[in-house]
């Protein structure tokens, strides 16, 4: 394997600025173009959890049902999974002030869209439109990042891009409450659009174009088989909520998915140019830490989603009120996750992930234990105690799994886990939200939504316990990556199948 100077060089070839090598000495003004990043990145995660404080008086506002109003999360997300796929194939196709500057006038679009509809079906849309900015910016980041730093200050640079992008998700019950406390929760999407608008101003200013452009071959078959995949997955999951498990809609559309999903991943090994590089999960480790990836964003995803509810419709607690208590949980999300990395460089994986999973069942536990008279401190400390162990397993399951893996497939690895991690999201939300309708009966009183708000905690509380497992069973001293066998890995990642033409 090659030395880490090598690595560095290596790292360096991937990014270029006009086909030259970018360093310290071109005057690049960095501080412009990360703000314009950081902007556009806080608005894309923000917007994952934005809504859920507002998700039970829309339902009202709207005249729709629970498993109705979920979409304006799960059609956010799905949307996101689908795009994240492609963003290498976007990256070669088109520059990257292309598609910055497409992707930051697309979420405004989506977001005006959003703050003047009139109804469900057109909030959708704007939602969804919203989602394809955030699949194609998300990846920019990190490309532009590393393209515009030098090698001894990445790592500060990735440091201020993680913090942002934990921190936003995590902020985004609170300042949606105080919003709507305020005012009406169209001013939600209102209050993305001045600071997407001096993202985009930045961007068209300072940014410049890295990667090369070589416009590689386009599979369409892979494309379609990748959306109804996921597609057909996630919104069988979502209809379970209202026509229930055996229904022909929510057979039908699992199938479709599962079938997809299936002949997408054999089309993968058969093609020159992969949308994603599956062999990866021919790594045991890369394999080991996408599942716990994806296992605990579920116990994110799932909590983050009833927590609003049940303040509000179980504990009837005032919308702004709602926020406020939900801070605690979210700036403890962050903080723990600007550490939980240093934990993996020094302890390895195994103990700091079990020890997360550990701590967010505890939480769990506590959650499921509720109910309509439970004292706010209660509910504040079992979320506090959530947050700290679901990002504590966070950051050191992902450095497992990609650091498993050889240079060549990291960004491959990248991919497929930021995409994995965004279906699951929205599976989780789905899953929860069944789980919920089951729990309430048919009625909306306190009792009833509060009994179903700790059927969804269930949801929570398994998915710890399945990590905890997992973790335990499967998760042992960490390789450095360069002491990944190289045989090995090339065997299953670089052994060529027949390619179809």
């Amino acid at each position: 394997m090659p030395a880490d100077g090598d690595s560095s060089r290596q790292l360096l070839g991937m990014y270029r600025l006009g086909g030259l090598f970018l360093n310290e000495t071109e005057d690049i003004k960095r501080f412009p173009i990360m703000i314009g990043l950081l902007l556009g990145g806080f608005i894309a995660m923000f917007s994952e959890t934005a809504l859920n404080i507002a998700l039970s008086s829309l339902a009202k506002q709207m005249d729709v049902q629970m498993g109705t109003i979920q979409w304006l999360v799960i059609g956010y997300l799905l949307v996101v999974g689908i795009l994240l796929p492609l963003s290498g194939l976007l990256t070669r196709w088109f520059t990257t002030r292309q598609l910055l500057v497409f992707a930051l006038s697309d979420f405004i679009v989506g977001a005006v869209i959003a703050a003047l509809a009139p109804s469900f079906g057109m909030l959708l849309v704007g939602r969804m439109i919203q989602g394809i900015a955030t699949g194609i910016i998300l990846p920019l980041i990190y490309l532009v990042a590393l393209s515009i730093y030098p090698m001894d200050k990445r790592g500060a640079a990735m440091g201020i891009i993680g913090l942002v992008i934990m921190f936003a998700p995590a902020i985004g019950p609170t300042l949606s409450g105080l919003i709507l406390g305020a005012l009406s929760w169209q001013y939600i999407f209102w209050v993305m659009v001045p600071l997407l608008a001096i993202a985009l101003f930045l961007t068209v200013t300072y940014t410049k174009n890295v990667g090369e452009i070589t416009r590689p071959h386009v599979d369409i078959l892979s494309i379609v088989e990748s959306t109804l995949g996921f597609g057909g997955i996630v919104i069988g999951v979502s209809l379970a909520s209202e026509t229930g498990w055996g229904s022909w809609q929510v057979i039908l559309s699992l199938l479709v998915g599962v079938v997809s999903l299936a002949l997408f991943c054999q089309r993968q090994l058969n093609i020159d140019e992969p949308i994603l590089n599956v062999r990866a999960f021919g790594i045991r480790n890369f394999s080991v830490g996408t599942g716990l990836v994806m296992i605990d964003f579920m116990v994110i995803m799932s909590s983050m989603y009833l927590l609003p509810t049940y303040w509000q419709d179980g504990l009837m607690v005032p919308v702004a009120l709602t926020g406020v208590l939900m801070l605690p949980g979210g700036i403890i999300n962050a903080l723990v996750s600007t550490v939980a990395g240093r934990l993996f460089d020094r302890m390895g994986g195994r103990r700091p992930v079990i020890a997360g999973f550990c701590l967010a069942a505890i939480g769990a536990i506590l959650l499921v234990f509720t109910n309509s008279s439970s004292a706010y401190w209660y509910v504040v400390v079992a979320h506090v105690i959530l947050m700290i162990g679901a990002p504590l397993a966070m950051s050191p399951s992902q450095a497992f799994g990609l650091g498993a893996l050889p240079p060549q497939m990291a960004a491959d690895g990248s991919s497929i886990m930021n995409t994995l991690q965004q279906v699951c999201g929205a599976i989780a939300t789905a899953l929860s939200t069944s789980l919920m309708s089951s729990g309430e009966a048919g009625k909306r009183t306190r009792d009833a939504i509060s009994s179903g708000t700790r059927m969804g905690f269930m949801l929570t509380l398994a998915l710890a316990i399945i990590g905890v497992i997992v973790a335990t069973v499967f998760v042992r001293q960490q390789q450095a990556p360069a002491d990944v066998d190289e045989t090995s890995a090339t065997q299953s990642a670089g052994h060529e199948a027949p390619v179809e033409r």
